[in-house]
C-alpha cells in the first residue's frame, strides 16, 4: 500500500486542524508531526507557524486540560501535576493551570465523590470501608491530609 505524500503546507493544514479541534501540547503535535516523516527543518518551520498565530499555546493547553480533568473526571490536583508533568509541561504553566481549580468549588468535590463512593461501597468493616475510600480518592490523586480529614469527617 502506497503512503500518501503532502506538501508542507498540506501537513501545516492538518496539524492546524488537529490543534483548532481541542488545545494540544507539544508533544501531542510532535507525536501527530513524526506520523508524517518530515524532515527537521519542515518540522521547526510548522511548530513555529502553529506557536506564531497562537494554534499551539502550552499555558492555554495546561488551563484547559487542568479545568477538564478536574471538572468531568473529579481528578485532584496530584494527578493533574502528574498527567501535566508527563505531557512535558513546565513547572510555570502546571502552578498557573492549577489557579483554575477554585479552593471552594475543590473542596465540595472531594466531599461530593467521597459521599458518592461511600453510598456504593458494601463493606461493613468502617476501617476496610475508609482503606477503600482512601485508596479511590489516591487514585483521584487527591491530597492526603485532605483525603484523611473527608474520610473520617463522612465516615464515622
Amino acid at each position: 500500500m502506497q503512503n500518501k505524500v503532502y506538501t508542507v503546507d498540506e501537513i501545516k493544514r492538518k496539524i492546524e486542524q488537529y490543534c483548532v479541534y481541542q488545545d494540544r501540547c507539544h508533544k501531542e503535535v510532535e507525536q501527530k508531526m513524526r506520523e508524517y516523516n518530515l524532515i527537521p527543518e519542515a518540522k521547526e518551520q510548522i511548530l513555529l507557524s502553529l506557536l506564531k498565530n497562537n494554534f499551539l499555546n502550552e499555558e492555554r493547553f495546561a488551563k484547559s486540560f487542568a479545568r477538564g480533568k478536574f471538572r468531568i473526571k473529579n481528578w485532584g490536583k496530584q494527578r493533574i501535576i502528574r498527567e501535566l508533568k508527563f505531557k512535558e509541561i513546565s513547572t510555570y504553566n502546571i502552578k498557573t493551570a492549577l489557579k483554575e481549580i477554585e479552593e471552594k468549588e475543590y473542596l465540595e468535590t472531594i466531599y461530593r465523590i467521597t459521599e458518592n463512593r461511600n453510598a456504593v461501597i458494601s463493606e461493613s468493616n468502617i476501617y476496610k470501608r475508609k482503606q477503600k475510600l482512601i485508596g479511590f480518592l489516591m487514585r483521584k490523586g487527591f491530597e492526603s491530609d485532605l483525603i484523611y480529614k473527608t474520610v473520617n469527617e463522612i465516615v464515622v
